[in-house]
């Protein structure tokens, strides 16, 4: 897929089987699988972690388009995570410039990213819960542009109706990760080179464990 092509729009009876189908999410076995995925590859995984805290860094620095151009970057950047998760696990080659590969998805995860978050921002104006309730329904928003290459609005439609399913254990799931991720920052925030990575992974696993197996170009 080439990195500004706005993606592919899939056929109704895909879209059908996959948020149709039914599932259980094992919140301690993803967590558990994205320890054991961090531990095989630390390195690799915090090196790319330290270069999302400078990119983060670099973004605090500037105001109005220049933020917003520094930060559009960050959900391809980030969805290197997902990318190596499906690469490990499908037993596939991987190296540490497979972590960029979310560059080859840029529009749709870009464009994924920023509405997310602006729905997410406008739903925590009306009272907050909207706001909680859509940041757990575009969870699997990247991971679904990722995997088939879908364009930006049909991957957050899909994660929604996914997540929608069993919402409050998504919920739950998302509590979970927060928690260990709030656990890396009170270790002195060097922690979170070890939670993002964890956390980030077992969210691929939780994506993966929901739709199944699926040969992605990633």
């Amino acid at each position: 897929m080439a990195a500004f092509d706005f993606g592919r729009k899939l056929d109704q009876t895909t879209v059908d089987a996959l948020v149709e189908a039914e599932y259980h999410l094992d919140m301690k076995g993803a967590v558990s699988e994205g320890w054991q995925l961090f531990k095989a590859h630390a390195g690799e995984f915090i090196g790319f972690t330290i270069i999302l805290f400078l990119v983060s860094s670099v973004s605090s620095l500037f105001s109005g388009v220049g933020s917003l151009i520094v930060s559009s970057i960050f959900a391809p950047l980030s969805a290197g995570f997902l990318i190596a998760t499906f690469r490990i696990r499908a037993g596939r080659e991987f190296s540490f410039n497979d972590l960029f590969s979310g560059f080859n998805h840029f529009l749709p995860l870009m464009l994924a990213g920023l509405a997310t978050g602006g729905i997410v921002a406008a739903g925590f104006l009306l009272l907050i819960v909207p706001g909680i309730y859509f940041m757990v329904s575009y969870l699997f928003a990247s991971a679904i542009v990722v995997d088939y290459g879908v364009e930006f609005w049909q991957a957050m439609e899909i994660s929604r109706r996914l997540v929608g399913k069993h919402w409050f254990r998504l919920f739950g799931f998302m509590l979970l990760l927060i928690l260990i991720n709030l656990l890396g920052v009170l270790a002195l925030g060097i922690g979170m080179l070890v939670s993002i990575p964890v956390t980030s992974c077992a969210v691929a696993v939780a994506y993966r464990s929901i739709v199944g197996e699926h040969d992605g170009e990633w």
